[in-house]
């Protein structure tokens, strides 16, 4: 699929409404279309995934493209971030690109149809790879009851996920982040993990946790996580979600706005948690690497540092849907 011939004209357009029409194309476009990945097994988190690559949260909310997604040769897709009662999120516009520097800065604020519409979609989905749903808390939720939340979408969506992701780490929901502070964060993985074990044996089957991160923590804060993750026996960390700074794109257009930054700018702030993370969690938990992957060579470095799996974003919009072949053929040819 020649991308760079479709890419001026999908640029041309407001980001958002430039994101459903190509949503919608894939619909319509074969899978012939598309470059395939070649197979480059791996074993995480007790799962078998056919290469390294997967599709990180945010591009399909609600679950309305996975078969569409499916098309591209993910090893993995994952879904959301869903709440438990829709919510339109923030006003628009709310995503903004800043092409020079091949970045996104998006407030979407977790629009969603709710946990029960996607719950819905995954059902009616033809999909058997290996789907990982993203949930998060509404916003007028109280950080007080915010476990509450997480805890009625683990329970929706347990029987349909190969892994569940905790969104604690996007800046887009007001004082969400806080939970990765240790008075929430080690009662609600408490909680969660102990969900987790009563929903494995009600349904006969072990689902994965995954607690994905802000890349705007402190060192010390990123260790108290990765320790009590660890201690709990919770089984992946995503390093990492979107940026608040803007520091690394200061005077590009659109670099005022606030939201979250994502893409090639963030890539040393997004390094720099997986290596720290890595010397608490060791080989005990999966980590995967996000934020600012783009070419083979800084697949490797993820892989390097010690991310076990790799997600896209960002890298995707901007170099399309080939790079997900060609990263898994560099991994394949790296020494």
């Amino acid at each position: 699929m020649m991308y760079s011939l479709i890419r001026p004209l999908l640029f041309a357009l407001d980001a958002e409404k430039a994101h459903e029409i190509t949503m919608s194309l894939l619909n319509v476009i074969p899978a012939f279309c598309f470059k395939k990945s070649p197979l480059c097994p791996v074993r995480a988190m007790g799962l078998e995934f056919p290469h390294p690559v997967g599709l990180a949260a945010g591009l399909d909310k609600n679950g309305d493209y996975i078969d569409a997604l499916a098309k591209l040769g993910f090893s993995f897709i994952e879904i959301g971030s869903i709440t438990p009662r829709p919510q339109s999120g923030n006003s628009k516009p709310r995503l903004f690109r800043l092409t020079k520097k091949e970045a996104l800065i998006n407030r979407m604020g977790f629009n969603n149809a709710g946990v029960d519409a996607l719950v819905a979609n995954v059902e009616r989905a033809n999909f058997k790879g290996i789907l990982g749903i993203n949930i998060g808390k509404n916003k007028d939720t109280p950080l007080e009851k915010a476990v509450d939340d997480y805890l009625h979408c683990l329970h929706k969506v347990y029987a349909h996920a190969s892994y569940v992701t905790i969104n604690i780490s996007s800046p887009n929901t007001a004082d969400l982040r806080q939970l990765q502070q240790k008075e929430y964060f080690t009662q609600m993985m408490k909680a969660l993990r102990e969900a987790q074990l009563r929903l494995g044996e009600a349904h006969k089957r072990h689902v994965p946790l995954v607690v994905k991160i802000s890349p705007d923590e402190p060192d010390d804060v990123l260790k108290q996580m990765g320790e009590s993750v660890v201690a709990l026996g919770i089984e992946g960390m995503i390093a990492t979600n979107t940026s608040s700074s803007k520091e690394m794109v200061k005077g590009e257009p659109f670099s005022e706005e606030l939201g979250g930054l994502s893409g090639a700018p963030i890539a040393s702030k997004a390094m720099h948690c997986l290596k720290v993370l890595k010397q608490v969690v060791g080989d005990e938990v999966t980590l995967i690497g996000l934020g600012g992957i783009d070419s083979p060579k800084a697949a490797k470095a993820r892989q390097e540092a010690g991310a076990t799996l790799i997600q896209l974003y960002t890298g995707l919009i901007f170099k399309g849907p080939n790079l997900v072949p060609n990263l898994v053929e560099g991994l394949m040819k790296a020494p």
